[in-house]
Parts: structure tokens; C-alpha cells; sequence
């Protein structure tokens, strides 16, 4: 591993900072002490303007390697920080977060349609009247991300999030006065229209989770060969197509792992990863109730999976070095899973939570005998005027039993094996004008089908046959229909948090899957930290019999277009409208539908305004 810069670099660095700021003042002091009767010609002025522009960029750059010295943080945010060596951090407690306020306005999701043959809408209608077709609030997140640096070598981290995505005016205090118990002290209100105040999300009494909530904590101790981490933490790698922490200010979801990790760096810029993730571990002593160490009570249900990871990584300060010098920066990298369960606890995880205490028993076993393997290759290369970045991955496996309950794994026809066989990829280009000011982009993306009915992002939405039907919008893929029986699952799904629009795989379908999309778009930089873009994503499926039409593959074209804001000192701002034109695929193909059209089109209007620290 690389070591520490010596103390002599930060002394050259803290002489370049006060030599360039030195210049700078002195440049603006010769602006300003200049005489109002002198005349100055335009072109001195330009010139002494350009002067001063070079100077403050200077300064930028120097102070921003300056601080990288001072404040010791991983060379990059995201997946890197899983690759990058940490720098000496001075503080004993680093903050780190943001907070943000986000009003959403959703119109004609539904766009009309009736619920498919199992029952379930496009998107959720109003309760209150069909015809209200318009739906809007506000939400909020509040999330802490500090350090906390025992030493030089070893550190805390933590990510805790509070009022997460709550949305406003959603926990009055009339919440608890209506199950109020008598001479409890929120009986006041009898009708919720007099609610002055909120109070905080409790689980189980005024909302599905707590006010705060600690996602993530794990240690990180940097020996002579490489870094040691170990805790629940975030997961990332390359584009997040199929591991995404959701660090990003929109993000909503992100991974949180229980893992044990050793980065190493063999050779200079080349990392090397062990990975052991525990990715469930099945029912513990923690339902008997008596405190102190729970423990698993059987290693036979377990699901762990075996990583490692590969990459070449500059460092963002290295990477700008080499474009700046008009060199080209080439990283990539492979990311390997291999996953086994044996027993599954389906219907002990499958049923609602229930409370500690009583008899250990009814945890409906099911031989699963499940191994999957995850390889995941990325790769990028840039250089200043463009850059193309990669990433392609698979899900290949087996489960021995399909069953979903004990009782089912016993019969002959649940307890078949399913083979998994799932493919996705996506293409990123981009070519800069006007000194990176305008920036085209292009975005391919592909993710495998499977044609059973529906699109397999919520495969647990059964109808009343316990399979998805023809015409439904989501369900199982797998299971014996009247044509036939389906032993294999081929829809590749995309994590959450990587989001392509802001209408249709977003909001109505909950994520892309059998899918093949197309996404170009245009970014202006008006002025520093404020950008505009505009974008249009054709999607169509893999399969038209997955679609709610089961006719026609074409899905719909998406409008999206923004603004984005963020200062120096941490505020930012964002507003985003998107219009989705369905086509064909969102139909509705049923005798009891005809003559019916689709009302559409379906329009969000986002906001977003924060701030990070």
C-alpha cells in the first residue's frame, strides 16, 4: 500500500496555498486601487479578468489537495472508498451527511387502467375517489454520516438516517389519540383537523419504521499490507447496476451488508479483495426473550456468500492529473460472488415479525440447496473531450426446491429445482463541448426477460392460482401453467437506486427488468454548480407476453428534463419533470377492456432542496 505523504509535502503544499492566494489578492487589489479617472482599455481589462480566473482556479485546486492532506478521506466517494486507502485524518470526529426535502406530484400513473387478472393496479389509486387522479406531497431525510478516528490507523464509521422519507404531516398527534388508553396524555383531539403538532415515528403505533435509524456501522484498521473492514456497511461497484449503496442525495434504498473485507494493493493501483458476506443467518435465541448474546440456533439455514473483487483504480486526484496532461485514464475491474443455502427458514421469514418470548417452533423449513454465482465486470476509459464506461453482469445458479412453505416442499410439484439464468448490461458514452461546459450523452441498457407473465420485479404478487397470469403486471417466473411448466428464471433485475427516468421504471414498474432501453441526453453547464439537462428514454421488453398487454413489447417514451444547483458551502437545489407517452405494451388486451384507451400521458414533477456537510 501506498504510505503517508511526508510532512515536507504538506509544508510545500501550505506554501503553494499562501504563495496563490498572495497572487490573488494582489490581482484584486490591482483591479481595485485602480484610479476611476484612469481610462483602462478593454483589453487590459479582459486580460487582467482572465488573470484572475486562472488565479482563483489555482487556488481552488491547490487548497482542495491541501485539505485531501489535512483531512484524511478515502481518495473518492462510492465504490472507490472500498479500493482507496485512507489518508491521515487530524480530527478526532469528521460530520458528514446531508439533509434534504423533497415535494413529489404524481398525475395519471394508473393511466387508467383496471386491475390486471390477479388483482392488482398499475399504480395505487386514490381511496378516496377514483377520479382523483392526482397525488402529491412532501418527504424528508435527515442522514448522519460520521467518522470517528481513534487513531491514525483505526477508525469508527457509522451511517444513521432520521425521518427517513417520512412524509410530512404523516405522524400527528392524533395518531395515538384515537387507540389512547384512558388518562393516557394524547386523548386531547377528537376529530384530527385540530392536530397542532407531530410527533416521532414509532414502529408498530404510528408508522412502519422508528424516527431514526442506525443502517450501518463497521470498523476500518489500515495495517502494512492492507486495510482490514468488518461490520454492516455499504455496498457498491461500477455503475451500481446490481450493487449500489445509495449514497447519492435522490437515492432512496442502497445496500447495507454484513461483511468481513481485506483490501490489498499487490501492485501499485491494483486492489484485491476478500470478501466474506453473511447474508442471512436464520432464526436466533433472540425469540426465547432472556437477554444477553443471542446466537443462531442452526448453521444448516445459513446463506453466505464468498467475494472477491479485482480492480484497477486511479484515484480521482490521478485521474484529473492524467486528463489535464491529455493522457487517457483506462481502470476496470471484476467483482465475483458465490452464494450457498442450504435449508431455507421460509415461513419463519416470511411472516410478519413477531414479538420476543414463547416456544421456538413452527419455522417451516424448506430444503432449498440453493448456490448461485454473481460475476460482475466494469470498466471505464476517459480522456478530456470523452469518456465510455461499461459494466456487465450475471446471475447463474440453482435451488434444488421451489417449494415456498414446509408443507409444500413434501409434494412432488413444488418440489422441483429452478434454474437461474439472468444476463444485464449497461452502456455509458460521453463527449464534451465547449471546455466540458456542454456534455452529450448516450446510455444503452440491457437486462435478460423470461416470458411467464408479468415482470418479475415483486415475484412474491400471487393471484389466486399461486402464479402470474396472462395480462398481469408483475408476479413469479416461474411455476406450471395450463401451458406447461417453467423451471427457470430469466428476468435480470437492476437495483433500485439506479434509476434511468423519473416516471416509468421509477414509480409504475419499481425498477428495470426485462428491459432493453435507450437514453440520450443533453447537459449545459450555465454556470459553476448550476446545470440544466434534458433526456428521452425509448424502453420496450425482452418479452411481449411479460407485458400487461401481453401483445406488444414497446413500453413507452419518456420526456425528462431539470435543473440542478449545489454552492461551495453545501446548499443544493434540483426540479425535475418527466412525461411518459405509454405505448402499446401498458395496454390492456382483456374482452372486459375493449373500446377502453389508455389515459395518459402520466406526468411527475419533482423538487429537491438540501444540504450536505
Amino acid at each position: 500500500m501506498a504510505s503517508h505523504r511526508p510532512e515536507r509535502s504538506r509544508a510545500v503544499l501550505l506554501a503553494a496555498l499562501l504563495a496563490s492566494q498572495a497572487a490573488y489578492s494582489q490581482a484584486g487589489a490591482e483591479v481595485s486601487d485602480k484610479p476611476a479617472s484612469a481610462p483602462t482599455g478593454d483589453k487590459e481589462v479582459e486580460e487582467l479578468r482572465r488573470e484572475l480566473e486562472a488565479t482563483r482556479k489555482e487556488l481552488k485546486e491547490v487548497r482542495e489537495e491541501f485539505r485531501a492532506q489535512l483531512a484524511t478521506q478515502s481518495a473518492a466517494q462510492a465504490w472507490e472508498e472500498e479500493w482507496v486507502e485512507e489518508k491521515r485524518k487530524l480530527e478526532l470526529f469528521v460530520p458528514d451527511g446531508y439533509f434534504r426535502v423533497r415535494p413529489d406530484l404524481f398525475h395519471k400513473f394508473d393511466l387508467a387502467r383496471q386491475p390486471d387478472p390477479s388483482g392488482f393496479p398499475l399504480f395505487p389509486r386514490s381511496p378516496t375517489s377514483e377520479l382523483n387522479r392526482t397525488q402529491a406531497g412532501v418527504n424528508m431525510r435527515f442522514r448522519f454520516e460520521p467518522t470517528f478516528n481513534i487513531s491514525e490507523e483505526v477508525r469508527l464509521r457509522l451511517q444513521l438516517d432520521a425521518l427517513d422519507n417520512v412524509l410530512l404531516g404523516s405522524t400527528p398527534d392524533y395518531a395515538y389519540s384515537r387507540f389512547a388508553l384512558v388518562g393516557y396524555p394524547y386523548d386531547r383531539d377528537q376529530f384530527s383537523i385540530f392536530s397542532e403538532s407531530q410527533v416521532p415515528p414509532r414502529s408498530g403505533l404510528n408508522a412502519l419504521q422508528d424516527s431514526i435509524s442506525l443502517k450501518r456501522v463497521y470498523g476500518e484498521v489500515s495495517t502494512p499490507v492492507g486495510i482490514l473492514r468488518f461490520g454492516r456497511m455499504g455496498s457498491h461497484w461500477g455503475l451500481g447496476m446490481v450493487r449500489n449503496d445509495g449514497n447519492c442525495p435522490e437515492c432512496d434504498f442502497g445496500d447495507h451488508v454484513d461483511r468481513l473485507m481485506f483490501v490489498t494493493e499487490p501492485f501499485t493501483g491494483i486492489y484485491v479483495t476478500p470478501m466474506l458476506e453473511l447474508n442471512l443467518e436464520g432464526p436466533s435465541s433472540a425469540r426465547q426473550g432472556g437477554g444477553g448474546q443471542p446466537f443462531d440456533l442452526s448453521n444448516e439455514d445459513d446463506a453466505h456468500g464468498y467475494v472477491v473483487a479485482i480492480a484497477r483504480r486511479d484515484t480521482e486526484q490521478q485521474a484529473r492529473a492524467k486528463l489535464e496532461n491529455n493522457l487517457h485514464v483506462l481502470n476496470y475491474g471484476l467483482h465475483f460472488t458465490y452464494r450457498i443455502q442450504r435449508n431455507d427458514p421460509a415461513e419463519f421469514l416470511g411472516q410478519p415479525f413477531q414479538g420476543e418470548g414463547g416456544e421456538l417452533k413452527g419455522f417451516g423449513y424448506v430444503p432449498r440447496g440453493g448456490t448461485l454465482y454473481i460475476p460482475d465486470l466494469w470498466a471505464k476509459y476517459e480522456r478530456k473531450l470523452f469518456s465510455l464506461e461499461l459494466e456487465a453482469a450475471a446471475v447463474l445458479g440453482t435451488i434444488g426446491n421451489r417449494a415456498q412453505t414446509a408443507g409444500e416442499a413434501e409434494t412432488t410439484d413444488a418440489a422441483q429445482p429452478i434454474n437461474v439464468i439472468q444476463f444485464g448490461g449497461v452502456a455509458r458514452g460521453e463527449y464534451r463541448l465547449m471546455e466540458g461546459s456542454l456534455r452529450l450523452r448516450m446510455e444503452l441498457g440491457f437486462a435478460s426477460g423470461d416470458d411467464a407473465p408479468g415482470f418479475g420485479n415483486f415475484p412474491r404478487r400471487r393471484g389466486a392460482s399461486g402464479v402470474s397470469q396472462a395480462g398481469d403486471i408483475d408476479g413469479p417466473q416461474f411455476g406450471c401453467r395450463a401451458t406447461g411448466c417453467d423451471d427457470t428464471i430469466r428476468n435480470f433485475r437492476f437495483n433500485r437506486d439506479y434509476r434511468i427516468d423519473l416516471v416509468l421504471w421509477r414509480e409504475i414498474l419499481g425498477g428495470v427488468t426485462d428491459a432493453i432501453y435507450a437514453k440520450p441526453t443533453l447537459e449545459y453547464k450555465v454556470a459553476e454548480g448550476f446545470h440544466l439537462y434534458a433526456s428521452a428514454i425509448y424502453s420496450r421488453s425482452v418479452y411481449a407476453q411479460s407485458t400487461p398487454s401481453s401483445v406488444d413489447p414497446n413500453l413507452g417514451v419518456e420526456l425528462n428534463g431539470g435543473a440542478r444547483y449545489e454552492t461551495e458551502d453545501g446548499f443544493f437545489a434540483a426540479i425535475d419533470w418527466g412525461i411518459l407517452f405509454p405505448l402499446g405494451g401498458l395496454g390492456d388486451t382483456r374482452p372486459t377492456a375493449q373500446g377502453t384507451q389508455l389515459d395518459g400521458p402520466a406526468q411527475a414533477l419533482r423538487g429537491a432542496v438540501g444540504v450536505r456537510f
